[in-house]
């Protein structure tokens, strides 16, 4: 196997599933441990990969989380683009994601705060003063089934009715 899909290969394991240890992705690729150590080390030091986390039902551990989905109409700024002001946001630490996008407005923004209040606040207070924004529409997240390519278990029990 040549060195580029075999490291598509490693990655694709670690992406799917971050605790993969990496003698279990030797085994399974039937290649010395060594070797995808050197490869993640690689990939770690040259920003392929970015991060190791779990992804968590924090409703299913009580903790009280708002997601929301914000777009962002901006003004490019001359010889930066969309970057100038996506960077801003990225500061943030209640923005969990922002991305370019085509469509009617510019950037999507993924936030995520204790209250629908604290949501709006931010985007009155934060994002709306920004120089360059020109717009916003924020869409609240009722409800997530999927997130990251997992699906949430649902409790499927109809409680209407049941007072």
């Amino acid at each position: 196997m040549d060195t580029a899909s075999l490291k598509t290969k490693i990655l694709t394991y670690l992406s799917e599933e971050g605790r993969c240890s990496h003698a279990t992705i030797a085994d399974m690729l039937g290649v010395d441990v060594k070797v995808v150590d050197d490869i993640v080390t690689e990939a770690e030091n040259g920003g392929e990969i970015l991060s190791y986390g779990a992804l968590v039902n924090w409703e299913k551990c009580g903790k009280e989380c708002v997601t929301a989905f914000i777009e962002l109409k901006t003004v490019p700024q001359r010889e930066l683009g969309f970057g100038a002001v996506a960077d801003r946001i990225c500061q943030y630490p209640e923005v969990k994601s922002v991305m370019l996008m085509s469509g009617g407005f510019d950037l999507a923004v993924i936030v995520e705060c204790r209250t629908m209040r604290d949501v709006a606040m931010f985007v009155a207070e934060r994002l709306a003063t920004l120089d360059g924004v020109t717009a916003t529409a924020t869409h609240f997240v009722m409800q997530k089934y999927k997130d990251a390519g997992v699906i949430f278990e649902r409790d499927t029990e109809d409680k209407r009715g049941n007072e």
